[in-house]
C-alpha cells in the first residue's frame, strides 16, 4: 500500500480525526506549557511584575532552559498523536511514518548528512566572504545545548513531520484523493502555523512563502519516497543547525550556538537559494538515488 493511502487503515471517520486533534491541541496548551508557566511564575515572583517578556525570562533562567520550555510541548504532542492513532484510529504508529516494514535509518542518515553538509559549507562561505557572523563559544553552555539539541530537537521535528506529512497528509487524502492537493494543502497549513514565529514579525509576512514552499518540499519527499525518513533527516538537521551551529537574536531558535549572525532581519540570499536551488537539487538527488518512479501518477492519480 502507498504511504499516502495508509490513512484508510483502521478507523478513519471524521470523528476520529477531530478527537485526535483535540487530544493533541489540549496536550500542547496544557501539559505542554507547564515548564513555561513555571519559569513565568518564578520570574514574576523575583521581579514583582505582572507581565514578563521573553527577554526577562531568558535573563532569569538562561537561553538553554528557555529553549527547553519551547521544545517540551512537542514531546506532549507526539504522545497525543500516539494515543489518538493507537486507541482511536486503531492502527499502527509506524503507518504514520513509513510504508516500509520498518523505519529506514539509512535514508534518514543520508538526508541528514547531505543537507547538514550543504549547510556547513554555506556557513563557511558566508564567514570567508565577510558576513557579520561572530564566534561565541562557551564550553559549559554549549555542552548543555548539545544535549538538548540531540535529545529534544529530534522530537520537535518528529512531531511536525508525523503530524503534517503523516497524519494530515494521509487524512486529507481520504477527502481529496489527489497527491498534489494534499501536498499543497498541508504545505500551506504548515506555513501559516509558522506565522506566529518571531522572525515573521521582524521580516514580514513575505517569509511565509519560505515556510509554505518548505512544507510543500517536505510533503513531496513523503509522497515520492513513500515515507518520512528523508523529510525527517532534512528537517532534523536543519533545526539542529539553527540551534547548535548558527543562531541570531531574532528568530524562534535563539540559543548559545557556536556562531551568531549579527545581520539585521531580512529575507536573505540563504533563503532564496534554499527555495530555488537547494531544495530542487535535493529532490533530483533523492530521485536518482532511490529511483523514484511514477511521479505524475503519485501527484495526479
Amino acid at each position: 500500500m502507498k504511504f499516502i493511502e495508509q490513512g484508510t487503515l483502521g478507523q478513519n471517520k471524521l470523528s476520529h480525526y477531530l478527537f485526535t486533534i483535540l487530544i493533541i491541541i489540549s496536550g500542547l496548551i496544557t501539559i505542554g506549557q507547564l515548564p513555561h508557566f513555571l519559569i513565568v511564575f518564578q520570574t514574576q515572583n523575583s521581579s514583582s511584575e505582572l507581565l514578563v517578556s521573553d527577554n526577562q525570562l531568558i535573563s532569569n533562567v538562561g537561553l538553554n532552559m528557555f529553549f527547553v520550555t519551547l521544545l517540551f510541548p512537542f514531546l506532549v504532542g507526539v504522545l497525543g498523536i500516539f494515543v489518538g492513532v493507537k486507541y482511536l484510529h486503531k492502527r499502527s504508529f509506524l503507518s504514520l511514518i513509513t510504508s516500509r516494514t520498518k523505519f529506514d535509518f539509512n535514508r534518514f542518515v543520508f538526508s541528514f548528512g547531505l543537507w547538514g553538509g550543504i549547510s556547513v559549507l554555506f556557513l563557511l562561505i558566508m564567514i570567508l566572504t565577510g558576513s557579520n557572523i561572530d564566534f561565541q563559544f562557551d564550553l559549559i553552555k554549549f555542552l548543555i545545548l548539545f544535549f538538548i539539541s540531540l535529545s529534544l530537537l529530534p522530537i520537535q521535528t518528529f512531531f511536525e513531520e508525523i503530524f503534517f506529512r503523516g497524519y494530515l497528509l494521509q487524512g486529507t487524502y481520504l477527502i481529496f484523493k489527489k497527491g498534489w492537493i494534499v501536498v499543497l494543502f498541508t504545505g500551506i497549513l504548515f506555513g501559516i502555523l509558522h506565522g506566529a514565529n518571531p522572525e515573521v514579525e521582524k521580516i514580514g509576512k513575505f517569509l511565509l512563502i519560505y515556510y509554505i514552499e518548505s512544507g510543500i518540499f517536505l510533503g513531496l519527499l513523503a509522497l515520492f519516497d513513500e515515507g518520512l525518513e528523508l523529510s525527517l533527516g532534512y528537517h532534523t538537521v536543519n533545526n539542529i543547525f539553527a540551534a547548535l551551529i548558527l543562531t541570531n537574536d531574532w528568530q524562534a531558535f535563539h540559543t548559545d550556538a557556536l556562531f551568531i549572525d549579527r545581520t539585521p532581519p531580512s529575507f536573505g540570499i540563504e533563503n532564496i537559494l534554499t527555495l530555488v536551488v537547494f531544495q530542487p537539487f535535493l529532490l533530483l538527488i533523492f530521485a536518482k538515488k532511490y529511483q523514484w518512479k511514477n511521479w505524475k501518477d503519485k501527484l495526479f492519480k
